[in-house]
């Protein structure tokens, strides 16, 4: 039985992840975790999403319960992510992340501490994204220099980086696949009378509206044709059950820094 304790376990996704784990074979809830001062911070984590008591409390300090885990799953803030990890690491526990905003920085320490643990990262955890990823590197690869690479994000008006970790990872590998530097190519946005679309330009297009899931569409628009390539989540269950099955997976891997298209079996050798 795999044990797992859930940081911002009272946020949007933390609630998601614990509901489905109370369902899931093979795996338990065993700690929750929430930023000091948090009203719910001694509750009962089962009571108050209505599941009935579990013994599981809401602690203010993942310190207080990581020996009671095997494995941390984080969906909190890029301030704090970094602290959970070393924590992790630091107790021998294995982690995932799915907290997006990270800087570049930030990012890289995430690396380097996760080669003392066992740590899957990924800005979205969704099955039918990281098979989106695979198609996006084979058909940028395909198509070549030929097609204009455009991307449209859409997210919940609530959402507070832009634009989104999947979007970026998208425009990453296509732009990898095309020997393109993304800090140099990339697009946010466009305003005025900016002239025509260089034949580098990879474009990140930005929507926040409403309660909209999570909606990713990647444009090649070529001469006389254009091929899309659409995701659109329907509820957060899809990244909590991705995030689920990484726990999983990760507990019984080696030291080191995995992603999704690890834990589908999709990297190629």
């Amino acid at each position: 039985m795999v044990k797992v304790i859930v940081t911002g376990a009272a946020g949007r996704m933390g609630k998601r992840i614990i509901s489905l784990i109370s369902g899931t074979e093979g795996i338990e809830i065993a700690g929750a975790v929430e930023q000091k001062g948090h009203i719910l911070t001694g509750t009962d984590v089962g009571e108050y999403l209505g599941l009935g008591k579990t013994g599981v409390v809401i602690d203010d300090d993942l310190l207080k319960c990581i020996e009671k885990g095997d494995v941390v799953i984080d969906f909190t803030h890029h301030d704090v992510v970094l602290d959970h990890l070393r924590i992790a690491a630091e107790n021998n526990k294995a982690m995932v992340i799915g907290t997006t905003g990270l800087t570049a920085e930030e990012t890289e320490l995430l690396q380097e501490v996760a080669k003392e643990t066992r740590c899957v990262m990924a800005p979205n955890m969704s099955v039918g994204v990281n098979i989106m990823f695979k198609v996006l590197d084979d058909v940028a690869g395909i198509l070549g220099e030929d097609y204009d690479v455009e991307i449209i994000e859409a997210h919940h008006n609530l959402k507070k980086d832009a634009p989104s970790g999947t979007a970026v990872k998208m425009a990453q590998i296509i732009a990898d696949r095309l020997g393109r530097d993304l800090d140099k190519c990339g697009v946010y946005g466009r305003k005025g009378m900016i002239g025509e679309r260089t034949k580098n330009e990879i474009g990140i297009q930005t929507v926040r509206a409403g309660d909209i899931v999570g909606e990713h569409t990647v444009i090649f628009g070529g001469i006389g044709e254009r091929l899309e390539f659409t995701h659109r989540a329907h509820s957060r269950d899809n990244f909590a059950k991705g995030a689920i099955r990484a726990a999983k997976w990760i507990v019984n891997q080696s030291n080191g820094f995995y992603d999704m298209q690890d834990v589908l079996g999709l990297r190629e050798s």
